[in-house]
C-alpha cells in the first residue's frame, strides 16, 4: 500500500496474488531446499567445492522462503502488519539479503563451471574445499553489507489508521532511498548478471568453436564441459526470467516515486508491474535446487526418497 499519500493506489490484487504465490513458493522452496540440504549432510560423504556452493545457495533460499511467512499473513490481511517494528526490519532484511545471496551464489556457480571447463589446469588451486569455504563466507559478508541499510530504511508506519511495514522506505524518503536502490540494481544485480553472461559465452565458445582448449580432451572431459554448459544455461535463464524483470520494475517504480510522484496513472502502472514480478523473483528459490538434483541420478533418487515418493510397495 504505497503511493497513498498523493494518489489512490490499486492494491486489491495483493490480497489474492501475493498470499497465494508466496504460500506456493514457501512450501515448494522449503521442501526442495530442505531436501537438498538433507541429501548433502546425510548422504554425501565427499563434499566437493560445487556442493559447498550449492549448499550455501540452498541455505539462502531456505531463509528466503522462511521470511515469506509474515509477509503471507500481512498481505492476506490487506497489508496490516501485526508483528511490530523489529520484526518488520528483520523480515525485510532477510528477504533482500537472501535474495542477493542467491544471485551471488548463482554467479559463483557460473564462475566455477567456467573455470573448470575453460581452464582446468589453472583451476586446480582454486577448486578446493578451503577456497569454497572462504568464497562462500565472503559472499555472505558482501550480501550482508549490501543489504544492511535496509535495517535503517524499512520500518512500520500508519496508513489510514492501519499499521503497515514499508517494503523499501516510508513515503517521504524515496528521494534519499533512490541512490541506494540504484546501487543495489547495479552492484547487487547487474554485476552478477555480467559475470554469468560472460562465463556462459566463454564456455560456449570453448565447446563449440574448436578452440585449442579442447585439443586432446577425453570424452569424460567433454561430457563434463557439456554439463557445465547446461548448468550455465539454467543460471542464465534464472537471471533473465526471474531477476531481470524484477529489478527493472523495481528501479522504474522507485524512479517514478521520486521524479513523477504526481502522475497517479503512471504510478499505479509501475507499482502493479513491480508487485506482479515480486512472486516471479521468489520462484528462483524453487528452481535453484534443480542445479543440484539434475546433476546426478543419485541426487534425484535422494530427493524422491526425502519427499516420500519412492516408497517400496510390499510384494503380494
Amino acid at each position: 500500500m504505497e503511493g497513498f499519500h498523493l494518489c489512490p493506489v490499486q492494491s486489491f490484487y495483493q490480497q489474492v496474488l501475493l498470499p497465494v504465490a508466496y504460500t506456493t513458493v514457501f512450501f515448494l522452496g522449503f521442501g526442495l531446499n530442505g531436501g537438498l540440504l538433507w541429501s548433502v549432510f546425510s548422504q554425501t560423504r565427499h563434499r566437493s567445492n560445487m556442493i559447498i556452493y550449492l549448499s550455501n545457495l540452498a541455505v539462502a533460499d531456505l531463509l528466503f522462503v522462511l521470511s515469506l511467512a509474515p509477509l503471507i499473513i500481512s498481505n492476506a490481511m490487506g497489508d496490516l502488519w501485526p508483528f511490530g517494528d523489529a520484526i518488520c526490519k528483520v523480515t525485510r532484511f532477510l528477504y533482500f539479503v537472501n535474495l542477493h545471496c542467491s544471485m551471488l551464489f548463482l554467479a559463483c556457480v557460473g564462475a566455477h563451471r567456467f573455470v573448470g571447463a575453460c581452464y582446468p589446469l589453472r583451476a586446480v588451486h582454486i577448486k578446493t574445499r578451503k577456497f569454497a569455504f572462504i568464497a562462500s563466507t565472503s559472499l555472505w559478508a558482501v550480501a550482508t553489507a549490501e543489504i544492511s541499510p535496509t535495517l535503517y530504511f524499512s520500518h512500520t508506519g500508519v496508513i489510514n489508521n492501519m499499521t503497515v511495514c514499508y517494503e523499501m522506505v516510508g513515503p517521504g524518503q524515496f528521494k534519499a532511498y533512490f541512490p541506494y536502490s540504484l546501487f543495489l540494481a547495479i552492484v547487487g544485480f547487474l554485476v552478477p548478471l555480467v559475470v554469468v553472461v560472460v562465463c556462459y559465452c566463454c564456455v560456449l565458445r570453448v565447446l563449440y568453436r574448436g578452440t585449442p582448449n579442447l585439443s586432446g580432451i577425453s570424452t569424460s572431459d567433454r561430457d563434463w564441459r557439456n554439463k557445465s554448459l547446461r548448468t550455465l544455461v539454467v543460471v542464465v535463464l534464472l537471471f533473465f526470467i526471474c531477476f531481470l524483470p524484477y529489478h527493472v520494475a523495481r528501479t522504474v517504480y522507485v524512479f517514478v516515486r521520486v521524479y513523477r510522484p504526481g502522475d497517479c496513472e503512471l504510478l499505479n502502472i509501475v507499482m502493479i508491474s513491480y508487485k506482479v514480478w515480486k512472486p516471479v523473483v521468489s520462484v528462483n528459490c524453487c528452481v535453484n535446487p534443480l542445479l543440484y538434483f539434475w546433476g546426478s541420478a543419485d541426487h534425484r533418487t535422494r530427493l524422491r526418497a526425502w519427499l516420500g515418493r519412492n516408497r517400496i510397495q510390499p510384494r503380494v
